[in-house]
């Protein structure tokens, strides 16, 4: 072989080469960041697409509501502060009397808004798979707590809503959506790179995508 010649084949190589290597760092960030993502979000994923099919049947699956409830007396230097609460207000109940019923029916009312009438008290208290509610006479100091649950699959249905389930879970379902976020678009890229090799990828992509598409089109009125 010729210096031209030679010189030119490592020329012609240069190029593939850098290409290559870029090929090789993206393949690499890519799959960290898959795996990554995955395992973020690999529970929840799990929980969300179980409690999908759960809530896709719930007419399906019995649940049977178990009731409990408690009472107790307020007692009277606290009757008295509640006595000089305004009578029409959603202000939250005063935080003795938040300490309380924390201690006397293990619920947490303090900051919550009520609805206070001159007779009573009320809060509502409702918890994923169920619901609850504290009143409080103002006259006698007379206090009900009922608690509702409908059972574990009804909780998770709830978790699956992000229904009544605090500001803790509403920052979950945001970070772990963003995991999937993460998670389905490196899949893409990598179904990219790979794509080459993998003659059925696109057609397979394009089906995942047509299916919903059709029946939205055609069974969605």
């Amino acid at each position: 072989m010729t210096d031209a010649a030679a010189s030119s084949a490592k020329a012609a190589a240069r190029p593939k080469a850098a290409l290559n290597a870029r090929r090789s760092f993206w393949l690499k960030q890519l799959h960290s960041w898959h795996w990554i993502s995955a395992a973020v979000s690999l529970v929840g994923l799990l929980l969300f697409a179980v409690t999908g099919v759960t809530l896709n049947h719930a007419a399906q699956i019995p649940a049977e509501p178990i009731v409990r409830e408690q009472t107790a007396v307020l007692p009277a230097p606290l009757l008295a502060r509640l006595a000089a609460f305004p009578e029409e207000t959603t202000d939250p109940a005063p935080e003795a009397v938040a300490r309380w019923a924390a201690e006397a029916f293990q619920v947490e009312i303090a900051g919550k808004p009520t609805e206070t009438t001159a007779e009573e008290l009320y809060v509502a208290l409702p918890t994923p798979g169920g619901d609850g509610w504290l009143t409080i006479d103002r006259s006698t100091g007379e206090a009900v707590h009922e608690k509702t649950t409908r059972g574990a699959i009804a909780y998770l249905n709830d978790l699956h809503k992000g229904r009544n389930a605090g500001q803790a879970w509403f920052w979950f379902i945001d970070v772990f959506a963003a995991a999937c976020v993460v998670f389905t678009l490196t899949g893409l890229a990598l179904l990219w790179l790979h794509a080459r090799g993998r003659p059925s990828t696109w057609p397979l992509v394009g089906l995942g995508l047509l299916i919903p598409v059709l029946i939205a089109l055609l069974f969605i009125h």
